[in-house]
Order: structure tokens, then sequence, then C-alpha cells
């Protein structure tokens, strides 16, 4: 059981996650962007994975972006998970699974991927340590995630409405993880050589409605805890959606979403990776190495 604060219902996501399975692939753009990043990473990694699991896997976007690729002759089995048994209906090797307890044992797996299913975890950080937990020695974990600045104009013209209406505001877009965190998540979960980057995603829609329809198909509305203390009124969306379009418009009349996908690499613990080195082992000095004279410190240059 978490001690972290619970900020999501995740019986509600599962029911979202199987309302959204019929009609997913309609509005699985930025799954299968992170697959293909997830795939192109691999491509670049010299070594097998005999054992594999896609974590929130909604609608194999991984293991379809991963047959086009030669990275696929370096996966030797490949497990699909989601939390939603709808998403996974029809595929072989698949287990229905909560991202929040694993169902794999200690040093099970060599890899694990999960692109933008665990931003919907109570406790991220525990969520990372099972991984790193299933990992064998040297086992490998890519992941990606919406970081802050998602749906950041959604977010301000809710608060907006909101606040015009009622005279206060609630969160009512999932709060993501904050973008210059996400390697130091993966050092506090217990992973060695974290590596992580930011892709920035612009979609432009005819109104934000639309933007509405695809969150719906993706089994992305929000399923915070708090939400029936705080109803979402008719009378609120409709203002926030034409606050969304005063202040967002651009000059063709559409308007944009920002989608922010932050990947994260790291790997599970062993003897043989390499190491910093300890302070005051280099074997040559740095003014040495770049050809300048060396100054005692408080000496000033002149």
């Amino acid at each position: 059981m978490t001690s972290s604060p619970l900020l999501f219902d995740r019986d509600l996501l599962r029911a979202r996650l199987d309302r959204a399975a019929p009609h997913f692939g309609q509005a699985g753009f930025l799954k299968a962007r992170a697959a293909g990043d997830a795939v192109v990473r691999l491509e670049a990694i010299l070594r097998e994975f005999p054992v594999a699991v896609d974590l929130g896997s909604r609608d194999g976007a991984f293991r379809q972006a991963l047959s086009e690729s030669d990275a696929a002759a370096k996966i030797g089995l490949l497990i699909d998970t989601d939390l939603s048994a709808r998403m996974l209906a029809g595929r072989g090797a698949a287990v229905v699974a909560d991202e929040e307890r694993l169902p794999f044992g200690d040093e099970t797996l060599d890899l694990v991927v999960s692109t933008l299913a665990l931003h919907w975890t109570n406790d991220l950080v525990g969520a990372l340590i099972q991984i790193r937990r299933a990992l064998r020695p040297d086992g490998l974990f890519i992941g990606a995630l919406f970081g802050g600045a998602t749906l950041t104009e959604l977010r301000q013209s809710l608060m907006a409405a909101e606040d015009e209406i009622s005279g206060g505001v609630s969160m009512r877009v999932s709060p993501f993880a904050d973008t210059v965190d996400a390697a130091g998540l993966l050092q506090r979960a217990g992973f060695t050589l974290p590596v992580a980057d930011i892709d920035r995603v612009k979609v432009r829609y005819a109104h934000p409605i639309a933007l509405l329809q695809d969150l719906r198909r993706m089994g992305e509305t929000s399923v915070l805890l708090d939400r029936s203390r705080k109803p979402l009124t008719r009378k609120l969306l409709f203002r926030a959606l034409e606050i969304y379009q005063e202040r967002f418009a651009e000059a063709d009349g559409r308007v944009p979403a920002t989608f922010e996908i932050v990947t994260a690499t790291g790997w599970a613990p062993h003897d043989n990776q390499q190491k910093p080195l300890r302070p005051g082992s280099a074997k040559m000095r740095l003014a040495d190495a770049l050809g300048v004279k060396e100054q005692p410190a408080g000496d000033k240059a002149g």
C-alpha cells in the first residue's frame, strides 16, 4: 500500500480505459510517437533482451513499432500489460496488470518499456522501484511520461473560467511530472546511468471540443479523486472553451494543444557498469589537458 497522497482513482481509470479501448486507435498518435521513439533508442543499444514487458501497452503501439524495426531481433519474449482487459483483448502474450502492483518477480525481466501510462500512478517512485526490482542486473528501463507543460492551454482556460464564475479555482487537469526531475526520479528509484529528454508536440484542432474528444478516446480524461466534490458544470465547461478560443486561437482560427513527452532511460545496477571516477583519482591535471597554465585559487588572471 502506497503512503503517498492519493490523487487518482485507479478504478475509474480502468473504466475509462475500457470505454476508450474500441476507439483508441483514432487518437493513438501520441502513444505511437512515444513508442516509436522507444524503439529508436533500442536500435542504438548493442545487446539482446530475452524477456521484455510493455507496461501499459494500450493498443500495442510499441509492439507495432518494434515489428517495423531491426530492433525486433533483439527481443525474445515481449509481454504486453495493461490495467484494462479490454485494451488487451485478442492479444497473445498479454497480462492484465496494475502499474502500481506489478505481478513480476524480482530479477525476472531484461527490458521494461512504458509509454504514456505511468503518469496515472499515485506513487511514481514506488512504481519505478518495482520496475527496477523486476529487472535483472543491467536490465533496461525506457519510460515516457507526459511532462508539466502538457495541456497548459486547457489548464489555463479551465482555471480562468472557474475563477470568473465562482471566484476560486481547483485542479481539473492532472498534474504531470516536472521535466527537470525525470532523471532524478530514476536515481531515487535505484536506477543507474539515467538520461532524460523532452519532445514537445503541438497538436492543432478546429475547436477545443475536438481536443476533449481525443482525450476521451485516449482514456486520458480526469480521474482525480476530488472530482465529485467539485463538479465540472456545463456552464463552466462552455466558458472554458470560449476562453480557450479567445486566448489561444491562431490566425486561421485553429487552436493548439501542447503535449510534452518526457522520455527517461535507466539501468538496473550491475557491477560491470561504467562508474564515475573517485575524486582525486584522475591521472592528468585539467590544466595539462587544456594546455593552459594552472593558477592557484584566489589568484587573478592578468
